[in-house]
């Protein structure tokens, strides 16, 4: 039976954060937060009390972790729109030599006046039963995955630096440039679905300019930034509205869709399955600091609160700047991120020169969020230190790799994805 060309979803109850409602749970300012120097027991509530049972974790300090994360560093998660509609701008059933099926979709979530996101989907022909899907952002736009010229160029604005760019703008100069980052053939070649966005249809990765999804935010001249929703949130939200069109595809299993990003991307997926249990695995590559890395380290090799904040002052609402200095006073850290994804697995996947990034950090992360795996009946961590370069730990549904090499995301990276999502998704 041919797919429709279009589909319509009216949202019901799927499982997301109670921490989404309109008002939320109180804060006290960040100032006003006790010091705490090691990382925080995920498992002792705001008010100090120890979470012992399934249920208390669940009802109470998950959705309270997912509030404190909009507080204090991702800013407010945005509101699920009333309806998503998709339709299909192109498909070919004979793409990859007859291997697969290849089609872009564009995704509206509201008026058309808002921003429209255009997925790239590809899909086995050769599966009796529905896949199971890598889903993710992309960096560059997803012509530059494949040189077909029915994929759409991006119109947003994007970084200068990429292959085919002229002035912020991407150009059909930049067509299958870069078919490694995300390898469409060999993903269905391994029996997955997989299916990507550019990031910048939901919001460019530049400060101080209201465009995007930013842009339908009130403007608050004059006011101090607090936990207004920050750009690495406007991703995350983005990779739902991703999973709702996934979640009618006859094509793919709903039930096992495995999040992936490289870098800040990676921030990204992980923040997405914290947020939206219908991600059924996360795999943060290279995600260090707000994302995998921890906030507090002493390592000089590694990238800071302050530095990020810096850098880079839009990923994160204006309330985490109050720690560039003082991430003592945090009231989490990024194992309390890992454990409210829990019990799904999680794979933190680094490389051996990508210092910056905190592969060693990361990895205590995941032994810090290990408890709440086991209170929940579920295995973490399953070693007591890193694993060497190039040796893989992904019999554990917390997961870690490190290779060697550079910050980068490349077809090695994939092949330890395959081997995880094959043990994990099955």
């Amino acid at each position: 039976m041919p797919r429709p060309l279009a589909f319509s979803l009216v949202f019901g109850a799927f499982a997301v954060s109670a921490a989404l409602s309109a008002e939320g749970p109180k804060f006290p300012p960040p100032e006003k937060l006790p010091a705490t120097a090691e990382l925080p027991d995920p498992l002792v509530g705001f008010d100090g009390k120890k979470i012992a049972a399934k249920e208390d974790w669940e009802t109470r300090r998950r959705p309270e972790l997912q509030a404190l994360f909009e507080e204090y560093m991702y800013g407010k998660r945005p509101a699920n729109p009333a309806s998503v509609t998709g339709k299909v701008l192109f498909e070919d059933a004979k793409a990859f030599g007859g291997k697969g099926t290849l089609r872009e979709v564009e995704i509206t979530f509201g008026p058309d006046t808002l921003p429209k996101m255009y997925l790239l989907i590809a899909t086995p022909n050769d599966r009796k039963s529905p896949a199971a899907c890598f889903v993710g952002p992309n960096f560059n736009g997803n012509h530059t995955i494949l040189a077909d010229d029915r994929i759409r160029i991006p119109t947003a604005w994007t970084y200068k630096d990429k292959p085919g760019v002229v002035d912020n703008k991407a150009t059909a100069a930049g067509r299958g440039k870069l078919p490694d980052v995300w390898p469409l053939e060999t993903i269905i070649g391994k029996g997955y679905a997989v299916a990507t966005f550019h990031a910048a249809d939901i919001q460019p990765d530049r400060p101080n300019v209201r465009e995007g999804m930013r842009a339908t935010l009130p403007q608050r001249e004059g006011e101090a930034p607090g936990n207004e929703t920050a750009t690495v949130m406007w991703w995350a939200w983005g990779v739902s509205r991703a999973v709702d069109y996934l979640v009618t595809d006859k094509a793919v299993d709903p039930k096992r869709l495995a999040a992936v990003g490289h870098s800040r991307l990676g921030k990204t997926v992980l923040l997405a399955a914290a947020f939206d249990d219908r991600i059924a695995m996360a795999i943060p590559h290279q995600a260090g600091c707000g994302g995998t890395g921890p906030s507090r380290h002493a390592d000089p090799k590694a990238e800071t609160v302050k530095r990020i904040n810096t850098a880079f002052p839009h990923w994160f609402c204006g309330h985490f700047k109050a720690f560039n200095d003082a991430t003592e006073k945090l009231p989490f850290d990024q194992h309390s991120l890992v454990a409210v994804v829990a019990p799904r697995p999680v794979l933190f996947t680094n490389a051996a020169d990508d210092l910056w990034a905190n592969p060693a950090g990361q990895f205590a992360n995941l032994k810090a969020a290990t408890p709440v795996y086991e209170l929940l009946g579920s295995e973490g961590l399953k070693a007591d230190k890193v694993p060497a370069p190039g040796d893989t730990l992904v019999d554990s549904k917390l997961g870690y790799w490190i290779r060697p090499g550079k910050h980068e995301m490349n077809p090695d990276d994939w092949a330890i994805w395959f081997q995880f999502a094959g043990k994990w998704l099955k």
